[in-house]
């Protein structure tokens, strides 16, 4: 399987960090390092591919809550793991090569609101009862155009209001030239690729879980 350009991993780590308000990703030993500490997530190291650097991290960490993240399957990722790391269910860089429109109107009663501040948007749709319905986030940065977090509350599904997200956080992007990048998990996958959206290549994760 051809490697994934690493240039190509940091602009979308890049844009991620900034779509979850999180810090910058920092170089760290063939890959970058992410300082979250976050309730769920004290720190995550993104490789774009297996190297000694990764084996390294993967051993002298012990703690949990920490994650890390390979350009390339979970059998590779694996590989390189102590017993410790668990494995998570697959996901998918993906990228496409134009925006996302949405001509359609909103189901009756449904709102969207798009807010933007500086790099960063957010897009909702509030169902009639003011509930919300579908969300979303997405950063831009020089190099990458980044949707995160494109999600859609169970009730509410089967109404298109994941590609009114989508299409309104397209609005966002300042160049249609900068590359549109998305990590998607298996269902996703299908749902993007019936967008536009074509899998440049495994995508996988790996945690120390914590013990309860």
């Amino acid at each position: 399987m051809p490697f994934l350009d690493p240039a190509l991993v940091l602009a979308w780590q890049t844009a991620h960090c900034i779509a979850r308000n999180a810090p910058a990703p920092v170089p760290d030993r063939g890959g970058w390092r992410v300082d979250t500490h976050s309730d769920k997530e004290t720190r995550r190291w993104v490789f774009p591919r297996l190297c000694d650097g990764l084996r390294e991290i993967a051993e002298e960490t012990t703690a949990p809550l920490h994650y890390l993240k390979l350009s390339g399957t979970a059998e590779e990722l694996r590989s390189a793991l102590p017993p410790r790391w668990q494995i998570q269910p697959a996901n998918y860089f993906m990228i496409a090569t134009a925006a996302p429109t949405d001509t359609r109107p909103l189901p009756p009663g449904y709102t969207l609101e798009l807010y933007r501040a500086g790099a960063f948007a957010r897009a909702s749709v509030l169902a009639p009862d003011g509930e919300l319905a579908a969300s979303g986030n997405a950063a831009q940065t020089a190099d990458a155009f980044v949707y995160d977090r494109i999600e859609t509350a169970p009730d509410h599904r089967r109404k298109g209001l994941g590609l009114s997200v989508m299409a309104a956080l397209a609005t966002a992007q300042a160049s249609a030239a900068t590359p549109q990048l998305l990590v998607a998990t298996e269902d996703g996958r299908s749902l993007y690729a019936r967008l536009g959206w074509s899998v440049l290549g495994p995508f996988a994760t790996a945690v120390i879980p914590t013990v309860e």
